[in-house]
């Protein structure tokens, strides 16, 4: 959206793509919510105002060629043209694989409160919150302000990287307030670092998580368990189009242009660094985009402290090396062709394990997995094919002649 707006406001024609219903991605997630989150009724106004053509609940497939974009909206296929492209595909949550993780209600925590969101009755619930990362607390107060029970917030990361954390943040003064305000909401629930799940118990759904706490297992009756260990980038289409990763990130230059020509990236994708990150990317890019680079260097201290934030964030919550004995034998790793992590762990290679098991080859085309096994394995999935997402036949049927959205996009964002 900061891209868009940007680009739009120096006059030219701007087109943004949104796989999503809505506009917001999944910190302003659509409906009336964005009218009472901080900045994000601004951001909605501007783009209202600046005549940007919307495209939402389009998922990009597939390149037909150079500037060209294959999308599919319902049953419809698009080609989207373009003369500048801002990537902001933005992250998903990191899944460690432990025993009972599959079972129905453990879900990840910034999914659970997507679904909350969306409608699910949490009031009542007990919720288990575990993983690491500031999102955990996010979520437990967003599921308690819902009527959710929080019997205890497991954070794997230790008191120590935590204090260093707390310490760091007396340069960015909003971060602290936003943490006071976290802590208010919080108050009364056991916060707990250096624990993490180790199994998730129950017979037709959850029922009960097992937690490492101190050293000592602990047995805790639940109904649902929100999980998630961090966020992976999703560079997938970054990757289709040809761009650099460097370190597991899009390698972007001063002005967020990737080493394709014309080709931007702002946000998740380029380093985990949260909203304030993401705006300030976003505007960069999409001044630069639309040539305007001397108001776009304006931005570049505001990006360096963001980056300086992102770096913190990634040194505090790095996995420990004891999250690697999570899984079992028969723990199922791949979820989606049902492989265990005793057929995996003969391989040395994400393409031998692909070859010989099916891992990384069902629905979700390695993201829940793929990240699971390079944490798990040190593997690295080295390749991405078109469709980048699950595609209806009839679609690639017609990729060849796709009926063609009336208006060219000169600059468009997915």
């Amino acid at each position: 959206m900061a891209a868009a707006v940007r680009a739009a406001e120096c006059g030219v024609h701007v087109g943004i793509v949104d796989d999503n219903a809505t506009l917001g991605g999944q910190i302003w997630r659509g409906g009336s919510e964005h009218e009472t989150t901080e900045g994000a009724a601004g951001w909605h106004e501007r783009l209202q105002a600046a005549g940007i053509t919307k495209l939402c609940g389009s998922r990009v497939v597939d390149q037909a060629e150079a500037g060209t974009l294959l999308a599919e909206s319902g049953d419809d296929l698009y080609e989207l043209r373009y003369t500048t492209l801002v990537l902001a595909t933005g992250a998903r949550e990191r899944f460690l694989p432990f025993p009972g993780w599959t079972l129905p209600n453990v879900m990840g925590a910034g999914g659970l409160q997507a679904m909350v969101k969306s409608g699910l009755p949490i009031g009542s619930k007990r919720v288990v919150v575990a993983g690491t990362g500031p999102l955990l607390l996010a979520v437990a107060a967003y599921l308690r302000k819902s009527g959710a029970e929080i019997p205890v917030i497991c954070e794997q990361a230790s008191w120590g990287s935590l204090a260093r954390f707390g310490g760091g943040l007396m340069n960015w003064p909003g971060k602290v307030l936003q943490g006071l305000q976290l802590r208010r909401d919080l108050a009364g629930i056991p916060f707990v670092p250096g624990s993490w799940p180790l199994a998730a118990c129950g017979r037709e759904r959850l029922e009960s998580v097992t937690i490492s706490r101190g050293g000592k297992h602990e047995e805790i009756a639940c109904d649902y368990l929100a999980c998630g260990f961090h966020l992976v980038p999703n560079i997938e289409l970054p990757l289709l189009l040809g761009c650099q990763i460097s370190g597991g990130y899009v390698q972007v230059d001063e002005w967020q242009r990737t080493t394709v020509k014309e080709i931007f990236c702002a946000g998740e994708p380029t380093s985990i660094g949260g909203v304030d990150s993401a705006l300030v990317e976003g505007q960069l890019a999409g001044l630069a985009a639309a040539g305007r680079t001397e108001d776009a260097r304006k931005l570049f201290g505001e990006r360096k402290r963001a980056r300086r934030f992102a770096g913190l964030l990634d040194r505090t919550f790095r996995l420990r090396p004891e999250l690697r004995l999570l899984p079992s034998a028969d723990t199922i790793v791949c979820r989606c062709e049902d492989v265990r992590y005793t057929s995996l762990d003969r391989y040395t290679s994400w393409r031998a394990a692909k070859l010989h098991t099916r891992c990384g080859m069902g629905p979700c085309q390695g993201r829940v997995c793929g990240p699971a096994t390079k944490f798990l394995f040190h593997w690295n999935p080295d390749s991405v094919r078109p469709p980048v997402f699950p595609a209806r036949v009839a679609s690639l049927a017609l990729a060849g002649s796709p009926s063609t959205r009336e208006d060219t996009m000169n600059a468009g964002f997915s």
